[in-house]
């Protein structure tokens, strides 16, 4: 029963995060869905210790980006900023491959040609 609770979570938290990206600029859409369904699927087996913080972590970005998205309803003409800062002890918690993932993620984010070029529907 536990497990089908825990699953219902997750998955919830998933579908949550997903809809609050069409909210954000097309390209980093697609940028933040590739890396929440890639993050997901890469931690579907992991251990009960390791998906406490993976939760916890998704929750709060979940938040943040749920405040900002309902700041910048009204405000749709200028250009909002979507994300947070790290502090150093955030950085200084995280592990090798999480930085190098970070780093990537920054560079990808930051770049004028991005990977995904997308563009919207003129409907």
């Amino acid at each position: 029963m536990a497990a089908s609770v825990h699953v219902s979570k997750v998955r919830s938290l998933y579908k949550r995060i997903l809809v609050l990206h069409r909210f954000l600029p097309i390209d980093l859409r697609a940028l933040g869905d590739q890396y929440v369904k890639d993050e997901f699927r890469r931690h579907k087996g992991a251990a009960a210790e390791d998906t406490k913080g993976f939760m916890t972590e998704w929750e709060n970005y979940k938040a943040t980006l749920q405040t900002q998205v309902l700041e910048s309803a009204g405000e749709r003409n200028s250009s909002v900023k979507f994300g947070a800062n790290l502090s150093e002890g955030k950085l200084g918690s995280f592990q090798e491959d999480q930085i190098g993932q970070l780093y990537e993620l920054m560079l990808e984010s930051t770049k004028s040609t991005r990977q995904f070029d997308i563009q919207e529907d003129n409907k």
